[in-house]
């Protein structure tokens, strides 16, 4: 008898619940095999001089996909972790392990879909379907008012004909069995024992290593600092504590909260790698709008994954023609070498602006700044300092616990007027993000 198998393809989607491409595998299969490849390009340095991820930010990612691991080893499989690209070594997975289909989350920048590109040829060669999902986003596209090439550029418009005319699903049920490919530990009776012997038992050690920190080059002198914890437990006890007391009094004990720079949930990180699903946060809110009514940061989250779901449909519908930048492609691939003193002022926190400096000094130690912050040192560095826009792109993608190609590069795309939303164009100035972030900036000299 041939059983049907399943990889399940892990990428930005670290999660149990609310995982459509999870769920239809079990439904789908007899045994299913989840894989996470690590990348070796997700620490490579780019022509920017800056690296694909920094320290901050692959230990989030470490524990996010260590908390995954365990998750299924609690329901008697693993994750299978393997050191390389995937389209280096699905090809070696899928005749291993006798793979009928693999399953993964669509991505919707250029690098990520480039990927999904590549393996999608490899297994076509094999006679193997790679099936797409979207699990990324608050809306589906199909419950969307409008086709993806008609969602309208400017926001406002996305955000009044979204919020009046789309739905949210409800969130796919959390699954609490699941036959593993190979799986073997806790093993409770003999009936177990031999349906997992007959996917074939992968022995443990065969499950792969998660890499270290040391192992990948950074220098571990001391313990990061971070408040932040990867992985969808840590990220549930976030979002159950932040809406336990209805936001407000529980925000003012979160370290980081304190300062003017205005709310800030601080799920995004969880959300980029998709510990947190966008429906999940979303209906977690409603249920504790229905015990505490409205407030202000409830909104804030609310317009937070609207803005998500913007930067992923305006990037599905666009791709690199979000950016009015014709010449942007050819000028990624070779950009200008910058020997420039300002930029790497900027970087260290040393520009001489007191806010500006804060802000950059708070996101290398410790990965994160609130939404405000960011577009001040963007508005600083693009604006004041006259550096092009993609240099500080870069540098949030190696910093930002919470980095996702859409919301970044468009963010930074509308900071230097180079995004289709034309409202953003234009109003990036510094002494307006300084009263957005109501502070004496008494101190602070004179920028020019």
């Amino acid at each position: 008898m041939k059983f049907k198998k399943i990889l399940v393809w892990f990428r930005n989607d670290l999660r149990l619940h609310d995982n459509e491409m999870l769920v239809e595998a079990i439904a789908k299969s007899d045994y299913i095999l989840p894989v996470y490849f690590f990348d070796p390009s997700l620490i490579q340095e780019t022509r920017f001089e800056t690296s694909k991820s920094g320290i901050n930010k692959v230990q989030f990612l470490l524990e996010s996909i260590s908390a995954l691991r365990a998750a299924f080893q609690k329901l008697g499989g693993n994750l299978l972790l393997v050191n390389g690209k995937p389209e280096d070594e699905m090809a070696k997975l899928v005749e291993k392990y006798d793979i009928s289909e693999v399953y993964h989350h669509r991505e919707v920048g250029p690098e990520e879909t480039a990927v999904s590109a590549k393996v999608e040829d490899l297994l076509w060669k094999h006679k193997i379907n790679l099936k797409h999902f979207i699990g990324h986003t608050l809306y589906n596209k199909e419950d969307l008012p409008f086709p993806i090439k008609d969602i309208p550029d400017i926001f406002a418009q996305f955000k009044k004909k979204t919020e009046r005319d789309a739905i949210v699903k409800a969130c796919f049920e959390e699954p609490a069995v699941i036959n593993f490919v190979g799986g073997i530990e806790n093993v409770k009776n003999a009936e177990n024992l031999e349906r997992i012997q007959n996917s074939g038992i992968i022995e443990s050690k065969e499950w792969g290593e998660l890499p270290t920190l040391d192992a990948l080059g950074f220098e571990v002198n001391t313990s990061p600092d971070l408040y932040t914890k990867g992985g969808e437990a840590a990220g549930l006890e976030h979002l159950e504590h932040l809406l336990k007391e209805g936001s407000d009094i529980y925000l003012k004990s979160v370290k980081g909260n304190s300062d003017k720079a205005g709310f800030s949930s601080r799920l995004s990180s969880w959300l980029a790698l998709g510990c947190l699903s966008p429906r999940k946060v979303y209906w977690m809110v409603k249920s504790a709008e229905g015990k505490f009514g409205n407030n202000t940061n409830f909104n804030q989250i609310f317009l937070g994954l609207l803005w998500r779901d913007y930067y992923r449909f305006m990037f599905k519908k666009h791709g690199v023609k979000f950016f009015q930048e014709p010449e942007l492609e050819k000028w990624v691939a070779e950009p200008e070498t910058i020997y420039n003193a300002a930029i790497r002022k900027w970087k260290s926190a040393d520009t001489g602006h007191v806010l500006v400096d804060r802000y950059m000094k708070e996101l290398n130690e410790s990965g994160f700044i609130p939404h405000a912050a960011r577009l001040l040192v963007a508005t600083y560095l693009v604006h004041v300092l006259r550096v092009h826009w993609i240099y500080g792109a870069a540098y949030f993608e190696e910093k930002l616990l919470d980095y996702s190609p859409a919301s970044n590069w468009g963010n930074w795309a509308n900071v230097a007027g180079a995004g289709l939303d034309l409202k953003s164009k234009n109003v990036f100035d510094l002494d307006k993000q300084i009263k957005i972030l109501d502070v004496d900036v008494s101190a602070a000299p004179t920028y020019a």
